[in-house]
């Protein structure tokens, strides 16, 4: 609870902020008892605080500007699938009539032993099942340059970096699209943001030869003859 004591003190601090506002020539706000009454306006952080601080604008991008975008991109897919069927068929076949060649004449030529007769029973079932669960993530940041400000005001972002440790090499490359008031305050821009976003990555080195397809194993992958 404010005690008589407190709210004489901060009566004295707002006659105080007042009395120094009409010093430094400043527009009495909303509520004040002393000034013009015509140059009275609603109460603002900056008119009552001793520690108020103007926010600087942020500044312009332009062409060949730095914003550094950070990649964050996450892909989860879980597919299920399965079949179970089955064929069944009964075949019985019969030759009853046939025919003997006479010349130039047709006539008919009855079999002394019966007709020949086939049957048989076809059964066919196939069944599979199949589970596909895949998880991708890719993290990391790069400076890109504007390298275009199209007629709407969005810049087009082109990045390249390459990194190498003796033999092992990383290459990333990104390209794309943003507006101008999704880049932070930090001059970054996250991902998702970015329209028409394309993302290179490749590693070269002896960590990629070792999980790395051969060219057999690739031609019997796109193959598949199991």
């Amino acid at each position: 609870m404010f005690t008589k004591r407190r709210w004489s003190a901060l009566v004295s601090f707002m006659t105080a902020a007042t009395l120094a506002n009409i010093a430094a020539g400043h527009e009495m706000p909303s509520g004040s008892l002393l000034g013009n009454p015509g140059n009275r306006r609603p109460l603002s952080m900056r008119d009552v605080s001793l520690i108020w601080q103007s926010v600087e604008e942020p500044q312009p991008i332009r062409l060949h500007d730095l914003v550094t975008v950070v990649v964050d991109e996450t892909a989860q897919v879980i597919s299920e699938g399965g079949m179970d069927r089955r064929r069944q068929a009964n075949l019985q076949l019969g030759l009853k009539d046939w025919i003997l060649l006479d010349g130039l004449r047709l006539r008919p030529d009855p079999q002394d032993e019966g007709d020949p007769t086939v049957a048989g029973d076809f059964n066919q079932q196939y069944k599979t099942e199949a589970d596909l669960e895949t998880r991708d993530a890719m993290k990391f940041r790069i400076a890109c340059r504007v390298v275009d400000i199209r007629p709407n005001g969005t810049l087009v972002l082109e990045g390249r970096r390459t990194i190498q440790n003796n033999e092992e090499v990383w290459e990333q490359s990104l390209t794309g699209v943003v507006r101008p008031e999704d880049i932070l305050p930090n001059n970054s821009v996250l991902s998702e943001n970015v329209a028409d976003l394309r993302i290179f990555k490749r590693e070269i080195g002896h960590v990629r030869d070792g999980y790395r397809r051969g060219w057999v194993q690739l031609w019997l992958d796109r193959v598949n003859p199991f």
